[in-house]
């Protein structure tokens, strides 16, 4: 399960991402982190070395605060990470986990430029690891996290507007349809996640006219 002094961070894919460490010894030699999925664990820095075999290694960097910086995060990145320290091969105090929940838009059209009068579907996922098998869909209903979609004045976007078909086929998804007017062009539509009303984060698609 999740524990209380765990840390959730909420980041938009294509965006650099500090991950906090709460048990550092003031010593980064001492530090390790390790990435966790539902299948392994990865050792990313060892003792305060980044390990070179790992895929995203250009990617990451250890902050002085022994923080781990993650560049350009991708909707892979997603998971849990653990921060531990290691003095003389003994392991000292507990874990610092963090959870990274990564929010990812994607288009139905594979163009970048659509004509007026098409229809475009944009997806909007939040990518969460789902811990003791508990689904997204269980654990972001607890928490009291939402997804939405905006228009660029910050309106949230509604089932009740004739323009766009907007559907959840999961509380971790949300899709927005529309058919595209000459107006649209450069329009952003922003996707937004938010804990106990407070956005955490959100992506910008912005649909160019062909």
């Amino acid at each position: 399960t999740s524990g209380v002094d765990d840390a959730h961070v909420f980041i938009s894919s294509g965006e650099n991402v500090r991950l906090p460490c709460n048990n550092d010894l003031h010593d980064c030699k001492s530090t390790t982190w390790n990435y966790n999925t539902h299948s392994a664990t990865v050792e990313l820095i060892g003792l305060g070395i980044k390990k070179k075999n790992t895929q995203r290694h250009e990617r990451l960097s250890l902050g002085s605060d022994c923080s781990l910086n993650i560049k350009n995060i991708t909707k892979e990145d997603y998971g849990f990470y653990t921060c531990q320290q290691y003095v003389n091969g003994q392991k000292r105090g507990t874990d610092s986990r963090v959870y990274l929940h990564v929010l990812h838009v994607s288009s139905s059209s594979s163009q970048t430029e659509i004509s007026a009068g098409s229809s475009v579907t944009l997806s909007c996922q939040l990518y969460s690891y789902s811990y003791a098998g508990v689904s997204c869909d269980d654990w972001i209903r607890s928490e009291g996290i939402q997804l939405f979609w905006v228009n660029q004045t910050g309106v949230k976007l509604t089932i009740s507007d004739s323009r766009y078909q907007i559907s959840a086929p999961g509380l971790c998804i949300i899709t927005l349809t529309t058919t595209l007017l000459n107006e649209d062009d450069n329009r952003e539509w922003r996707c937004e996640v938010t804990h106990r009303n407070q956005v955490k984060t959100s992506v910008t698609y912005t649909v160019k006219s062909s």
